[in-house]
């Protein structure tokens, strides 16, 4: 069997390997060792299939950072994602790789001030991570020059077909120049996608990675859905539920992994906290203590979590839902493994349900919905801890002196009495239901206009006769109200008119936007049988 491959075999740089290491990667992913070699020739353009969770970000990232030159300020690199919140995290996680040379990179996307991103172009940016809409925006306003462009990279190019983005994609295209190297990266190649490489690609090297399961079956899976406030109450019940809690807490922010660390340790958890501000040394010593369980919690960042390798935990929870799916397979795997059985937990809030159900789907796994224990069940299953401790004790020898003073308090007292008043005195304070705050329910109205996914479907009075497209529709959304094309899913168009599928608190906002006195509103709710709440004469049956 061959050995593996090190980031240092594919040919990288002192200074990115340096970045690698910092970041904590160990050893390139399969889908890095057949990419970066490949991109690193820079003679040919690229098809590369692979499933989300694999590190594509990295394996064109790292030969992106050692292509660009820092000598021009003009934009080199146009990489093309569907969703604003993959512009961010591509953007962040090449910028984490470039160590110090000196590469500015610019996410532009819908919802962000368009003054604030012409202001960085002017500027002068190396490379720019773009959502369609807005990137064709820049184009139309000249603010962003294509022409010179040495690489065109297509993430997720199949999330963009289905997101109605291919026209975009192609018109895009258009304003690139032809001698440039195209990328393209893509869970699944349906024809459309053929088409479109065979269009503009001009020859390509195909590469795809085999596909393996992504999460292990050993890691029971489950998600709790609380309000915001609720989240660290819930932590705590968990904790409290499971006898030799174990686990890597997950945070989005390191002031966020700083304020769950702090709270725990002041109900006198036993917690520890890494992130990027944390030096070398005290990150060195934090882990120690947790590897050998000195303490049972570890509150971290998903960079700083990077590199920890830990066989035996019981629990790793998502306090904050991660970025994308890639993130989540990242944390899970940290439990359920060497044979041992783990729980994966994860924290949404109302809104946040869409985006769990897009990491289950592109997971290929199945989260299950679970509530948070209850007080009664915690302080019942801490008393059946302290019998199990209590049996075990009595089962081995006792001290003489203890036998001696039990004798004496007993001449005087009911055994019972004793009991009691030595179990009180011992787990009051464990054992109080008033230590724990109430959480509150998703309320049951709420739940009662929810459909099982916690979705509305919309009507809209506007269809193919109208020249509505998908893209159209969600700008059209997105410039009345402030719901962002990642709340919008399931977008039907017929002739004349058309159906969304967003989470309920979206779909109120958007009914509420679009109304007018005296007219009937464009978008309204749609009944169950699939049109509109209003009669409409354009609708057909």
């Amino acid at each position: 069997m061959a050995d593996k491959k090190t980031f240092k075999d594919l040919g990288l740089s002192a200074k990115v390997l340096d970045a690698i290491n910092k970041k904590g990667f160990e050893e390139p992913t399969a889908i890095q060792v057949m990419t970066i070699p490949v991109m690193q020739r820079d003679d040919t353009n690229i098809i590369v299939q692979a499933q989300t969770g694999t590190g594509k970000t990295a394996a064109f990232g790292l030969p992106l950072v050692e292509m660009v030159s820092t000598g021009s300020s003009m934009v080199q690199a146009l990489i093309l994602v569907p969703t604003r919140e993959l512009a961010i995290q591509v953007s962040e996680e090449i910028n984490s790789l470039r160590g110090n040379k000196d590469i500015v990179i610019a996410p532009i996307y819908g919802g962000q001030s368009i003054d604030q991103q012409l202001r960085r172009l002017q500027k002068g940016v190396h490379i720019v991570v773009g959502t369609p809409g807005r990137v064709i925006d820049h184009l139309n306003r000249k603010t962003l020059k294509l022409e010179k462009i040495e690489h065109l990279i297509l993430d997720e190019a199949d999330e963009m077909l289905n997101m109605g983005f291919i026209e975009d994609i192609e018109e895009i295209m258009k304003h690139t120049n032809p001698d440039k190297r195209t990328l393209l990266f893509s869970a699944t190649i349906p024809q459309r996608i053929k088409d479109l490489a065979h269009k503009y690609m001009k020859g390509y090297e195909f590469l795809k990675v085999k596909k393996e399961q992504l999460t292990t079956n050993l890691t029971e899976q489950i998600y709790f859905e609380v309000k915001a406030h609720d989240k660290f109450e819930a932590l705590c019940r968990i904790i409290d539920i499971k006898d030799g809690f174990y686990g890597l807490i997950f945070c989005r922010t390191k002031s966020d992994v700083d304020s769950v660390a702090t709270h725990l340790m002041d109900r006198g958890y036993d917690a520890e906290a890494i992130h990027g501000d944390i030096s070398q040394a005290q990150r060195e010593r934090t882990l120690e203590k947790f590897k050998k369980q000195r303490v049972n919690i570890l509150v971290a960042t998903d960079v700083a979590a990077r590199g920890i390798d830990v066989n035996n935990l019981t629990h790793v929870i998502n306090y904050s839902l991660p970025h994308d799916t890639e993130a989540y397979v990242h944390r899970i795997g940290r439990t359920g493994r060497a044979g041992n059985v783990g729980t994966a937990i994860t924290f949404i809030t109302p809104s946040e349900y869409k985006g769990l159900m897009f990491i289950q789907r592109n997971a290929k796994t199945d989260i299950k919905k679970s509530k948070v224990p209850k007080v009664k069940d915690i302080i019942k299953a801490k008393k059946k801890k302290i019998y199990d401790d209590l049996t075990t004790i009595l089962k081995e020898e006792i001290d003489t002196a203890y036998l001696s003073w039990a004798v004496r308090m007993l001449e005087d007292n009911k055994p019972e009495e004793i009991l009691a008043a030595v179990l009180n005195y011992c787990f009051e304070e464990e054992l109080n239901p008033d230590a724990y705050g109430e959480i509150e329910e998703i309320g049951a109205k709420v739940k009662q206009q929810l459909n099982k996914q916690g979705k509305a479907r919309l009507f809209v009075a506007l269809g193919k006769q109208d020249k509505t497209s998908p893209r159209k529709l969600v700008e059209l959304i997105g410039s009345k109200s402030s719901v962002k094309s990642k709340d919008i899913s399931e977008i039907q168009i017929m002739d004349k008119f058309s159906f969304i599928t967003v989470p309920f608190e979206k779909a109120e906002i958007i009914v509420a936007s679009f109304k007018e006195k005296g007219r009937k509103p464009l978008i309204s709710h749609a009944k169950k049988d699939g049109k509109s709440t209003y009669k409409d004469k354009g609708a057909r049956n």
